[in-house]
């Protein structure tokens, strides 16, 4: 079976729980639900991990617990630990230069300014992995950068992220 790291970015903690930053946090969730997986936290990677089984291909679901800047801190570890080489690996995170719920898939990119993909780059020493970036994108340009993404997702938002056709969204990964 291929070995493949699926990480979501977010930050720990119920205070951040529904906040546009933890989308990452968020699909993965929903990943688990749909194959009946649990997370169990890891405490030498740091971070909540669960293994999924689609199409005979071993999968393993993460979500860092080190906050979003250092994210690249349990990466590293929980590539050292499981042995995977970065191209095997898939980061999903928000991204404000996207409109809300539009998912763009890159590969060997720059962080363009994003902390937890920077922390993943500079710890990997790499940016050779792909990367699921999930629109953000705010409607006004009131409030800072930081301020935004730590805001609660509006009910409307919920509602919508609750409706993305999860399958299509493991396919899009898996590529």
């Amino acid at each position: 079976m291929t070995k493949k790291l699926i990480i979501g970015l977010g930050n720990p903690g119920e205070k951040y729980a529904k906040t546009r930053h933890n989308i990452g946090f968020m699909i993965l969730d929903l990943l688990a639900e749909e194959y009946s997986a649990n997370f169990k936290f890891d405490k030498n990677s740091n971070s909540e991990v669960s293994e999924i089984i689609d199409k005979g291909e071993k999968i393993l679901l993460c979500k860092p617990q080190t906050f979003m800047n250092n994210s690249g801190q349990a990466v590293q570890a929980l590539t050292n630990y499981y042995k995977v080489e970065p191209q095997a690996i898939k980061i999903i995170h928000d991204e404000i230069d996207l409109p809300f719920a539009d998912i763009r898939l890159s590969e060997n990119s720059s962080s363009a300014g994003h902390k937890g993909v920077q922390s993943i780059i500079d710890h990997l020493g790499t940016q050779e992995f792909k990367r699921l970036r999930f629109g953000i994108q705010r409607e006004d340009n009131d409030s800072a950068t930081e301020m935004f993404v730590l805001k609660n997702f509006s009910k409307e938002e919920l509602d919508g992220i609750e409706k993305i056709d999860i399958k299509s969204m493991l396919y899009l990964i898996s590529k």
